[in-house]
């Protein structure tokens, strides 16, 4: 019984010291860049053998010249070239730990922060709501009747592909003049469906409907985050597009954003988040397209950077579990088209090895900005959020209780649904070489 208490006392005493605790919280895997360099430290009174699978790739600086490392000092592992490698360390001859490397190549965007204005065109014609037809002295909705729903998407009528909402009107009263059934091609979700409706003649004003309220565009304000001058690609807002009334993402058929001017700011409270009132500036002239409309804002390419840069150098990219608490700064515009920088706190991270929303809270600590917009405002998201120099992220959304503070998105998974994938690159840098 004695032995069996000490024994127990002597793994309590080793599990919870604080070079076993260093061992266990040892990383399974490193992301790193090319040029940048990670430290690990063990501080345990041993001497350990270090071998790489592909020195190349990457290797301990400490066991250059020697495979022998002492584990009291601090490791520095050192990325080569792109591609992956595994560092064992041994014991002896027993391998005790073994850390899988991913070295990237280093990527570098130049961040944004301009105001830019939103205009989306959707694939087909959404149904945002249902509509009672006065016909033959009865009211109904030919639409509900045939169990069209709001969010559904007609992408097609009878043998004709919809695009916009001037085509539904001629094919729909075409079609209740010669008393015939319309078949609707509807997107619900992912699921395609196909319909029977019959148009009513509306008693007013003489034209037959469907009693469906349909949109085919949206339109609104938000801010760039990144260009990658080298693809040409770029994004913006950190969220995704969703429809006023039916608040389903709206799925882009075509769409390009331009230039806007902040003409004025309302300042957020508690419980009434703020916005900025921008105006579209010169409409005929396109920035860029938009292509994709994500949980992660809105992506597309443009010819040029857009004019009002705070700077036009690229800089690097962090990667998710680079970003950490403490100071960093966001690029936004609050009057007209000049683009401030403004201090804020990263106050939490949240670790993600998928793409995520809200991975980042922030806090805004800029007297300027808080006098002027009281935090974080409608219109603010995709404001590009610095840190030590890197794009780590963007703001995204404002807490309705306190404007100061809101969340923000790793970079990284904005560069992913961009088109811009790190490993991707790392592949194609590897067949080149």
């Amino acid at each position: 019984m004695l032995i069996g208490c000490i024994t127990i006392a002597l793994a309590l005493l080793t599990f919870s010291s604080t070079p076993f605790q260093q061992f266990a919280s040892f990383p399974e895997k490193i992301r790193m860049f090319q040029g940048s360099l990670s430290q690990l430290s063990l501080t345990m009174p041993v001497t350990a053998t270090l071998e790489s699978t592909d020195p190349d790739v990457a290797h301990v600086k400490e066991a250059v010249t020697s495979k022998k490392v002492d584990l009291r000092n601090p490791l520095t592992i050192q990325p080569g070239k792109p591609g992956e490698a595994k560092v064992t360390l041994k014991l002896g001859n027993i391998p005790v730990k073994t850390v899988d490397v991913e070295v990237l190549p280093q990527l570098k965007v130049i961040p944004g922060g301009q105001s830019i204005g939103v205009q989306l065109h959707t694939t087909g014609v959404l149904v945002v709501g249902h509509h009672q037809v006065e016909s033959r002295g009865k009211k109904f909705s030919p639409g509900e009747f045939a169990d069209v729903k709001v969010g559904d998407m007609i992408i097609g009528i009878n043998d004709v592909t919809i695009h916009n909402m001037d085509q539904v009107g001629k094919i729909v009263n075409g079609a209740g003049k010669q008393g015939k059934t319309i078949k609707l091609k509807i997107l619900r979700g992912k699921q395609k469906l196909t319909v029977d409706l019959k148009p009513a003649l509306e008693d007013k004003d003489n034209t037959y409907r469907m009693g469906l309220y349909i949109r085919d565009s949206a339109a609104g304000v938000g801010t760039l985050t990144f260009y990658d001058p080298e693809s040409k690609k770029y994004g913006a807002l950190g969220h995704v597009i969703s429809d006023m009334d039916t608040g389903k993402p709206i799925t882009v058929g075509k769409g390009h954003v331009v230039q806007s001017n902040v003409t004025s700011i309302e300042r957020g409270r508690n419980g009434a988040p703020g916005e900025k009132y921008a105006q579209f500036r010169n409409e005929r002239v396109k920035l860029g397209t938009i292509e994709k409309n994500t949980l992660f804002g809105i992506f597309g390419t443009m010819k040029q950077l857009p004019d009002d840069a705070l700077t036009t150098e690229p800089i690097p990219i962090a990667l998710s579990e680079q970003v950490k608490t403490g100071p960093a700064e966001i690029y936004t515009v609050v009057n007209g088209q000049k683009v401030e920088k403004f201090k804020i706190e990263i106050v939490n991270t949240i670790p993600q090895k998928y793409p995520a929303t809200k991975g980042l809270i922030i806090k805004v600590t800029d007297p300027v900005l808080l006098k002027k917009t009281g935090g974080i405002v409608q219109g603010m998201s995709g404001s590009p959020i610095i840190q030590d120099g890197k794009l780590v992220g963007a703001v995204t959304h404002v807490f309705v209780n306190d404007p100061t503070s809101g969340y923000g998105t790793y970079i990284e998974w904005m560069l992913q649904d961009a088109g811009i994938d790190l490993r991707h690159q790392a592949e194609e840098k590897r067949r080149a070489s």
